[in-house]
């Protein structure tokens, strides 16, 4: 009995499979008719949804077809084929607070009926959250640019009064000059992100020296440090890692501004390298601010910034370590963060063998 039931039970999965199939095939091929035949063209994230709603909207019209030949169950299949439509449409409207429920007598997980109510609450949980990602994400960036903005329009009307000093416009030109400089920052950081998350992009690994990169990342920032008369501690060994290489100097010239941004003058920097086991260690150390418990926990979020006066004084968007940290993700690295307010904060980059030669 218990081998028939299986059975059964595969017999019924498998024919899910095969219908769930089909109608995508079919919804796939449709849409895509009719994409040519009135050159229409979207994004692959609308396609892909467009193509799921559609995909299931043939299946639950199959079902109801089916269900004519069933005439005791016709009315639950009825409703639970309307409950899909309606489920369907809610998602087509932005709509993502969808819960259905499974049908009597199909509530075990392995049950086809199950697996498809599992499934679309799955989908409107995984789209809402999507959903209120993009709000965030375009709220974030209306504030950010907003702030510059009002101060460029502001700071631009007072120059038209002609009773300003030399020294005065100079001032307010200067003003302007730096939040221009902030927009086409955050700008730039935009487009350094999307870049990195989007499909496109190339990810050329190679073999080449860390300590000399690391050397020569903190050489380019010697004006910045130089000004401040920061002291630099250097621990650097003979280093081989396979990664890409451009990738990596942005990680580290961002890690190496903040480090003197956020430290005072006569502070300390410190770079290292060492192996630890099987792993590649790179810490990064200063003797500045420092970042407060509550704040390292969101450290990497976009446009999350730990201290958002100081930020706002040093042009910072909050972008620049979620970059860093999309970029240690694509290698296969950890980044984590050590610090304590006015004592300094210590950046530790670890990645594994597999990312390292020698």
């Amino acid at each position: 009995m218990r081998m028939r039931a299986r059975l059964k039970v595969f017999l019924a999965f498998s024919t899910m499979i095969v219908s769930l199939s089909i109608c995508w095939s079919a919804a796939f091929f449709i849409t895509q008719f009719f994409y040519k035949l009135f050159h229409i063209h979207f994004n692959e994230y609308l396609i892909q949804l467009f193509n799921s709603i559609f995909g299931f909207f043939i299946f639950g019209c199959c079902l109801f077809l089916f269900s004519k030949f069933f005439p005791k169950q016709r009315q639950k299949q009825a409703e639970f084929v309307q409950s899909i439509i309606d489920a369907m449409r809610q998602i087509a409207r932005g709509d993502y607070q969808i819960t259905l429920k499974k049908l009597p007598g199909h509530d075990h997980p392995e049950d086809p009926y199950s697996k498809i109510v599992d499934n679309i609450n799955y989908m409107s949980k995984e789209l809402g959250q999507m959903e209120q990602m993009r709000q965030e994400f375009v709220s974030n960036v209306s504030h950010e640019i907003q702030s510059p903005l009002t101060s460029i329009s502001g700071f631009a009307r007072s120059l038209k009064n002609e009773t300003l000093t030399q020294k005065e416009r100079w001032h307010y030109l200067s003003i302007i000059e730096t939040e221009s400089e902030r927009l086409s920052k955050l700008s730039d950081n935009l487009l350094k992100l999307t870049y990195l998350e989007s499909a496109q992009h190339s990810f050329e690994l190679q073999e080449y020296r860390l300590d000399k990169q690391l050397q020569h990342a903190l050489l380019s920032c010697e004006p910045q440090w130089s000004e401040k008369q920061m002291e630099m501690e250097i621990s650097l060994k003979k280093t081989w890692i396979t990664a890409d290489k451009d990738l990596l100097d942005q990680v580290w010239m961002n890690l190496l501004h903040n480090a003197i941004k956020f430290t005072s003058i006569g502070g300390t920097i410190r770079i290292a390298t060492f192996r630890r086991k099987e792993e590649l260690i790179v810490e990064i150390s200063d003797t500045g601010i420092g970042i407060a418990e509550e704040d390292q926990l969101h450290l990497f979020e976009r446009f999350y910034k730990a201290d958002k006066a100081r930020s706002r004084e040093t042009g910072g968007s909050g972008l620049g370590l979620s970059i860093v940290k999309k970029i240690i993700d694509m290698h296969k690295g950890i980044i984590n963060v050590a610090s304590k307010p006015n004592q300094g904060t210590t950046f530790t980059i670890t990645f594994s063998d597999s990312s390292t030669n020698r």
